[in-house]
């Protein structure tokens, strides 16, 4: 259990470069094997921080000790599908596996995805922890796969079919 956990709306400059650290260490803890190493070696810090202060709306951040070591991303799809909200991105730093960070990061971004029937995401088909974290957060999979070849990697979507 962490004492100091804070989960609030990303906003300041310190928070958007600790979402870009989060998003950078993770993708390389976790997903070499998973994607193609070559993509993975071009993911620099620069190229996250850059993605972080493109897209610094609708997400969500955790904190310890005023240290981001997580974030959960989350909207809609617009006209592609309206009823559907999404979550599209979840990390959370190696070391804080198995700490709630994940669970709480998730609670929030479901919480502001309310007006939605139901919620998807995409998960790579190979990283069998994140489905099965999904599987416990009430997600099921959709039998829909996507491959995608700037990642190298098969990504499966998922739903939560919202109570109404």
């Amino acid at each position: 259990m962490i004492n100091n956990l804070e989960i609030k709306k990303m906003e300041s400059d310190d928070e958007i470069r600790g979402k870009a650290y989060v998003h950078w260490k993770s993708w390389h803890d976790a997903y070499p094997g998973l994607v193609d190493q070559e993509y993975l070696d071009a993911l620099t810090l620069e190229k996250c921080e850059k993605i972080a202060y493109n897209w610094p709306d609708n997400l969500i951040v955790a904190k310890d000790n005023g240290r981001v070591i997580g974030f959960v991303g989350f909207g809609d799809r617009g006209d592609e599908a309206p009823d559907t909200g999404e979550i599209f991105a979840l990390y959370v730093l190696a070391e804080y596996y198995g700490k709630g960070v994940a669970q709480k990061l998730m609670k929030a971004g479901l919480q502001q995805l309310t007006n939605y029937p139901q919620v998807c995401l995409w998960v790579l088909k190979k990283n069998k922890r994140a489905i099965r974290f999904y599987e416990k957060c009430g997600f099921v999979p959709t039998g829909e796969e996507l491959v995608s070849s700037n990642i190298g990697a098969t990504e499966i979507r998922m739903i939560l079919k919202c109570k109404s």
